[in-house]
């Protein structure tokens, strides 16, 4: 099934900007924007939900802690309790502030890699995936919106033109 969409493209980030807030005030569906660097704000002009990967990342975390603790658990006291330094391991909490680093390490090691992993899910960022840039130049220098065609394809380009797109393209999308 293709459909249409429509490819304005920007040289400014605050023309940028001032377009996203004028085709959201005009009830057009933005699709998806492609810029070379991060435009601060951009999600929020876009309408786009504040994100829970720090949800995640919490209990990721504490995956990670209960991991640490079961280990240092089993290794040190249960399966091979060692005397080091004069302080036999007869409990876990006894010697639980020396466990302090490895369970902070763990944490940190478990939140960190497993939220990458949940990022690239997320993003469908695959491994020999290829790049969907629709156009080129958004990697150098300019910014592009690609919007959907829902009704006059004229009215919306005249409408993009008049944001100030220094460019604007009907594509057909499959």
């Amino acid at each position: 099934m293709s459909n249409k969409v429509i490819y304005a493209i920007y040289n400014d980030d605050d023309i940028l900007m001032d377009a996203v807030k004028k085709t959201r005030a005009a009830h057009h569906h933005i699709e998806e924007v492609f810029t070379p660097f991060p435009v601060h704000g951009l999600d929020k002009a876009m309408g786009i939900a504040p994100t829970r990967l720090a949800i995640c990342a919490f209990l990721y975390g504490c995956v990670g802690i209960s991991v640490a603790t079961a280990m240092m658990n089993y290794i040190m006291i249960q399966d091979w309790p060692q005397d080091i330094g004069g302080k036999p391991s007869f409990s876990y909490i006894e010697n639980m502030p020396a466990f302090v680093p490895i369970m902070f390490e763990l944490t940190v090691f478990f939140a960190a890699h497993l939220m990458v992993i949940t990022f690239y899910m997320r993003s469908k960022l695959w491994p020999f995936k290829e790049a969907e840039n629709p156009d080129v130049r958004t990697t150098d220098d300019h910014f592009l919106m690609e919007v959907a065609v829902n009704g006059n394809e004229e009215e919306l380009v005249s409408f993009f033109q008049s944001t100030g797109a220094v460019e604007v393209k009907v594509i057909e999308k499959h």
